[in-house]
């Protein structure tokens, strides 16, 4: 098995990656033997073609297997970093506000993963930028007051101030 690239790499802190082993492990085992068991129940009610219990609980199946790739693929690329503290420059796992060069609106995310953000509604709706973004990549080991410019995808340099940077707590 190849290593990840820089590119591939999925940067979790050690809550996230285990969080994230644990969902896997739970639809590896007990979740997938509880669908199994409903389709062979759906199963043995008769008529595949009409039994609507029957094609939720494969839909169901579909999803569970679809996620289980995904976490797995996740996790076979996780980098699994320690959570970042007060005062420490820009890196994954914080959220980092940002003033664009000529600009008074400033721009609030997190750099990092979208699994870091768990399940919790309050942080949901946080902008995600990778590491390995234009943006990303340019910020990551400034601190405060520090300023950046990448090459956005319309091929235009921009410059951004680094303006807060705080680790994320889910």
């Amino acid at each position: 098995m190849t290593q990840p690239t820089e590119e591939d790499i999925v940067w979790l802190t050690r809550e996230a990656h285990d969080r994230l082993q644990e969902e896997l492990d739970h639809l590896r085992g007990p979740a997938r033997a509880e669908l199994a068991a409903r389709i062979g129940e759906a199963r043995d009610e008769g008529d595949l073609r009409e039994n609507g219990g029957y094609h939720a609980a494969k839909e169901e199946q579909g999803k569970s297997e679809a996620r289980i790739r995904q976490l797995e693929d996740m996790m076979r690329r996780a980098k699994v970093g320690e959570a970042a503290h007060e005062g420490d420059p820009v890196d994954a796992g914080m959220v980092v506000t940002v003033r664009f060069a000529d600009d008074s609106d400033t721009e609030r995310f997190l750099l990092g993963s979208r699994e870091l953000l768990g399940t919790d509604a309050s942080v949901r709706s946080l902008d995600v930028y990778s590491p390995q973004s234009p943006l990303g990549a340019a910020i990551r080991g400034k601190r405060v007051g520090d300023t950046a410019s990448y090459a956005a995808p319309n091929g235009l340099t921009l410059s951004v101030e680094v303006v807060a940077a705080e680790p994320f707590h889910s």
